[in-house]
């Protein structure tokens, strides 16, 4: 249990490695007083990672398997 747990956190780790993150608009936090207006989240451009994907045809040797199942009548 604990293997998959940090199984599953390098992976996240590595997939937000691969992405570039530009933060494209401050935070602004609301005025506080009585009459608070509203703030403003941040935000961001996220660029993921380029990947190209392919087919390639092969050729796999498979071995023959032959089963040899009893007879009814054999014991």
């Amino acid at each position: 249990m604990k293997t998959i747990a940090v199984g599953i956190i390098a992976v996240g780790c590595l997939a937000l490695g691969a992405c570039d993150v530009d933060q494209t608009k401050e935070t602004k936090l609301p005025d506080v007083d009585v009459n608070a207006s509203g703030g403003q989240l941040p935000e961001f451009n996220v660029t993921g990672p380029e990947v190209n994907v392919g087919t390639e045809n092969k050729t796999v040797e498979v071995p023959t398997v032959d089963v040899k199942v009893p007879g009814e009548n054999e014991q």
